[in-house]
């Protein structure tokens, strides 16, 4: 799907943070057909490691360096705001924490825009992204671009309320698992860790990104180096999936939709 206008609310970016953008554009190339270009910022002209991922002409996601020594690699997800700076106070009146104030966000083509990062109030990092022109990635749900969102907490009611009261986002409880949607569409869901988790994991978003073969991908992935951590598995009423770890450790999913 072609986006060409994202709603408040909505995930619109996704973005790799490695110390390796070399050898993450080289997988993910080879996973996913992602085309890099160097992005330059900053006054001289230097690129700081920043990469956007094309498919043919389409942005579907960033690689960076990361901002500091010893930064794990991890994926970012943005989600639109239409005003940065008025979504630092709603972060912290609703209970999280701002950990990078707004400020303009160099990025790709329509990456580019003004943006914030924050911890919920469960400790997982997101981004709150004011996309220069009405959206951030250009594709979505189409084999190799983004397509759902998934939060890891131990604390689902709580972070669950923060995320309803700062972007509006519908929220389904299940059994098992918690969907979270704006308009009537689900675009992400929410995973108690409870006792699944080693209890030194921090929570984090994951993005799921859409491929035509669950099951071909995943074996290519771990061809290329990635580990496997949930082997091609069909989820009861929901999609067939997998998780993965890149060469970086990385943690993302793969995923047929429904």
């Amino acid at each position: 799907m072609k986006i060409t206008e994202s709603a408040p609310g909505e995930p619109c970016w996704v973005e790799l943070v490695t110390a390796d953008p070399a050898t993450a554009k080289t997988f993910y190339h080879e996973l996913f057909g992602w085309r890099a270009e160097a992005e330059p910022v900053g006054e001289g002209g230097e690129s700081a490691g920043r990469l956007g991922m094309y498919l043919g002409d389409r942005l579907v996601a960033a690689i960076t360096a990361p901002d500091r020594p010893g930064r794990p690699a991890a994926w970012t997800i943005g989600f639109h705001t239409p005003d940065a700076d008025s979504a630092a106070g709603a972060v912290t009146a609703a209970g999280g924490e701002l950990v990078a104030p707004p400020a303009d966000a160099p990025g790709p083509g329509r990456g580019r825009g003004r943006g914030l990062l924050a911890r919920d109030p469960g400790g997982a990092l997101f981004a709150a992204r004011q996309p220069a022109a009405a959206h951030g990635v250009d594709l979505r749900d189409e084999p190799g671009a983004l397509g759902w969102v998934e939060l890891a907490t131990r604390d689902p009611r709580t972070v669950a309320a923060f995320y309803a009261r700062l972007f509006g986002w519908s929220v389904a409880p299940g059994e098992t698992y918690t969907q979270f949607g704006l308009n009537g569409r689900d675009f992400g869901g929410m995973a108690d860790m409870a006792d699944q988790f080693p209890a030194d994991t921090p929570p984090y978003w994951m993005p799921y990104f859409t491929v035509a073969d669950v099951d071909l991908s995943a074996e290519r992935a771990a061809l290329l180096g990635a580990t496997v951590t949930l082997p091609p598995t069909d989820v009861p009423d929901g999609p067939r999936l997998a998780i993965l770890r890149d060469p970086a450790d990385a943690v993302f999913g793969i995923h047929v939709p429904l």
